[in-house]
């Protein structure tokens, strides 16, 4: 079944009102998310911003299953400074922070189905 614009919208509404709450974790320390935060000059403050600021648009695939039975995970693409930046986020779990787990250039050809 495809996901829909509206079901986009629902999680990005749920993850940001949990961000606002609970933070965020970065998986900074896989080495294609560190470099990508260095190339970039950015900070958890500005790579904060940007999934703040993610819309349906945005939006590339999901949700699908986490291989280790974690939380669903939605992927989204986003142009940083002229680069094409591949973001992979979860809500995380109850009463935990969102997670993003990747923050990286793209590495593949990024299609975005609400745009």
């Amino acid at each position: 079944m495809d996901t829909t614009k509206e079901e986009v919208e629902a999680f990005l509404k749920d993850f940001k009102e949990k961000m606002a709450i609970f933070e965020i974790i970065f998986y900074r320390s896989r080495g294609k998310n560190l470099m990508t935060f260095l190339e970039l000059e950015l900070s958890e403050i500005s790579a904060r911003k940007h999934l703040e600021e993610l819309t349906h648009e945005d939006f590339y695939k999901g949700p699908s299953k986490d291989k280790d039975d974690g939380p669903e995970l939605w992927e989204f693409g986003k142009i940083i400074k002229g680069r094409e930046v591949y973001i992979k986020i979860t809500r995380g779990y109850l009463n935990k922070p969102v997670i993003c787990i990747s923050f990286h250039f793209a590495e593949r050809i990024i299609t975005y189905p609400f745009k």
